[in-house]
């Protein structure tokens, strides 16, 4: 039997086969009145689609855990009741499919109050739905982003805080996995990183300070979290900088940390914390960094990057490099990449009713 499409068990939730995905952010929220942040009809049919096309887990994109902790004004929060009614009707389909609901809980860091991709990405104002970014440290992204406020100790607690809360409102949204997100140069990443964190405090300087924060937040979401769901964390396994950033090897050493205060899977990315790095893009080029901690940790994993074709993703499976894949855009332009996958493979997945011709 084809190694993607057997089910994966993390606690006592069991995930059917080992097509995940990834979250992508939609930037189609509404930025202001009382569906600031819930999802809507076209989050709905995003999602849905993905479901109905077979994949085994669902991550909806990055659900800021307060309203200046979203990328862009556009963005899906989980700050508040309404949104978590919202998210309702999602999760119950997504259930109704056979496919188990994840969510990314997430703060943008510096990253923050940033236009939709589609209309450049640029940091907007106030004049636009805009605010004034928080960070680790009072360093810009690069030259064209606001330069951001440094936190406060208090600041950061409430923060902490902020992501349990999420957590418990995800918990009654139905979802079934969290994901903590931790990469992509947002709020926990500038943390990790030497490149972003220029704290002096008891949150910068030594790596047991820089993963403070990170770990605070595990342990305050993995507390309100059920200890029958699994919580994963998404990491940038390296900044993709020759010296001063976080690297390979302690992504390794935090994988450990993590995994003693209840992570049950790692969800491994790169980059995204510096600007103007060179990034060797190719098919499958972070897949080396997820075979890294699997085979350096007894921590599961999660590969992602340009994963695009069944017999890719069930290579990286069956040489024991993850654990299972995470496919991005591959999913965009297929939402049924995984039906695909299955006839392929000789793999088994859900069809609905309305579909058995297309068996």
């Amino acid at each position: 039997m084809s190694t993607l499409f057997q089910p994966f068990t993390l606690r006592d939730v069991t995930i059917p086969n080992r097509v995940w995905m990834a979250p992508m952010c939609q930037y189609s929220a509404d930025p202001e009145g009382p569906g600031t942040g819930a999802p809507n009809d076209w989050h709905f049919t995003h999602l849905a689609a993905r479901a109905a096309g077979g994949t085994g887990l669902i991550l909806t994109e990055a659900t800021a855990v307060s309203p200046e902790g979203r990328i862009s004004p556009y963005d899906l929060g989980i700050w508040n009741d309404a949104q978590v009614e919202a998210f309702r009707r999602i999760t119950r389909f997504l259930v109704s499919q056979g496919t188990v609901p994840g969510i990314q809980l997430a703060h943008a860091g510096r990253k923050a109050s940033t236009d939709r991709t589609w209309k450049g990405g640029k940091p907007v104002g106030p004049e636009a739905y805009g605010w004034q970014p928080l960070a680790p440290s009072a360093v810009a992204f690069d030259e064209r982003h606001t330069v951001p406020t440094e936190l406060t100790v208090d600041q950061i607690k409430e923060i902490v805080g902020q992501f349990a809360d999420a957590a418990r409102r995800a918990l009654a949204a139905g979802f079934e996995v969290a994901e903590i997100h931790g990469a992509h140069g947002y709020l926990i990443n500038e943390f990790l990183s030497p490149h972003s964190n220029r704290r002096t405090d008891a949150y910068g300087g030594s790596y047991e300070n820089r993963t403070r924060f990170a770990l605070e937040v595990v342990d305050a979401v993995r507390e309100v979290w059920p200890e029958d769901k699994p919580l994963f964390f998404r990491i940038s396994a390296t900044d993709w900088l020759e010296e001063g950033g976080w690297t390979a090897d302690d992504t390794v050493r935090f994988a450990a940390d993590l995994q003693a205060l209840g992570i049950d899977l790692l969800d491994i990315s790169t980059g995204g914390n510096a600007s103007g790095v060179h990034i060797p893009v190719r098919p499958g080029y972070q897949v080396p960094f997820a075979a890294r901690v699997k085979a350096e940790t007894s921590l599961p994993v999660a590969a992602v990057g340009l994963i695009t074709d069944a017999e890719q993703a069930e290579k990286i499976l069956a040489n024991d490099e993850a654990d299972a894949v995470l496919l991005g855009r591959e999913l965009l332009r297929n939402p049924s990449w995984a039906r695909h996958a299955a006839r392929e493979l000789g793999g088994d997945v859900h069809v609905p009713d309305q579909y058995h011709r297309s068996v």
